[in-house]
């Protein structure tokens, strides 16, 4: 059984998609939507006529559900549904009436309700254990020189609404040196593609000589997976819902480092995992506490699949 997933070509919502689909036990394929240059000018929920302002997207005969994500994708994949005659799944809030939608799977900071509307306090992410095992074996001797605990510090970057240039990760570099003294730790960090490389050189600069390794992930080899699995702490800028998601998906504890800006929709987010005990705002002081793993991407795939009678 097959899903196709719409939205625009961000890692993120690729994430999502594709774990809603594996949770709910469906193949999948991406399409992203590709904006005709004068239309990128304009919310997409003002297009009159939506699939003639984008490139074509075509749907194999054997599709059965389409899954769209954010608010471009959500217009563009309600448009592809209606003309293949097909199911239609909106991941987070469509910014168009959710009744348009024979699903809507939105997160508790999204702050919408309805008959058709699941919630989850995460974002929805295709990290599972068996994933999780697979990259411990593979990277454990890679990122772990000795038996300390290891922190995996995952960093994000500007967005818009929080800034993350050399200043920050001065700051950041600081209190991952002093936390992995404090607690007899080691630590490995990675960028994303978000990150300033201005910002990946004072990490380096200040982290490197501690023995904290700071892995890119060139060549194709992505240590992101291995760095979640094998953490015995994971500390993660706040700017980014998918990755604080992945994090708590884990065992490890969640430590989130403010960032210059604001975000009320992210600031709800973190305040749900903090009221759940899965993350605590970075201190250099704090040591790590008792966990269980947070992730309702599989409950809201099987109520998804039990409603639309997949």
């Amino acid at each position: 059984m097959k899903a196709i997933i719409i939205a625009e070509d961000f890692a993120g919502m690729r994430a999502q998609g594709a774990g809603l689909a594996e949770k709910a036990g469906l193949e999948w394929d991406f399409r992203p939507v590709r904006i005709q240059p004068f239309w990128s000018r304009f919310p997409a929920r003002y297009w009159p006529f939506p699939l003639k302002r984008v490139d074509p997207i075509r749907i194999p005969e054997d599709t059965r559900l389409i899954i769209c994500i954010g608010g471009t994708g959500g217009v563009v994949g309600r448009a592809v549904a209606r003309r293949e005659g097909l199911p239609v799944v909106q991941i987070q809030n469509p910014r168009m009436p959710v009744r348009k939608f024979d699903l809507v799977i939105a997160n508790t900071h999204d702050g919408i309700t309805g008959p058709n509307v699941l919630i989850s306090r995460n974002a929805l992410h295709p990290v599972t254990q068996q994933k999780l095992d697979l990259a411990r074996a593979q990277w454990e001797e890679r990122l772990k020189r000795d038996d300390r605990p290891l922190l995996s510090v995952l960093i994000g970057g500007a967005n818009g609404r929080f800034t993350l240039g050399a200043a920050e990760a001065e700051r950041i570099a600081e209190g991952i040196i002093a936390f992995t003294m404090r607690n007899t730790m080691q630590a490995v960090l990675t960028p994303s593609r978000r990150t300033d490389p201005a910002a990946v050189d004072i990490f380096r600069k200040r982290l490197e000589p501690h023995g904290i390794a700071v892995l890119t992930g060139s060549g194709g080899d992505n240590p992101y997976m291995g760095m979640l699995a094998c953490a015995d702490v994971i500390a993660v800028t706040t700017d980014s819902v998918s990755m604080m998601s992945e994090a708590v998906a884990t065992s490890a504890p969640v430590l989130v480092f403010p960032l210059p800006g604001r975000s009320k929709r992210i600031s709800r987010f973190v305040k749900t995992l903090e009221d759940a005990g899965r993350v605590k705002m970075f201190d250099p002081e704090q040591t790590p506490w008792d966990v269980t793993p947070l992730d309702d991407t599989p409950l809201v795939a099987r109520e998804m699949r039990r409603r639309l009678k997949l």
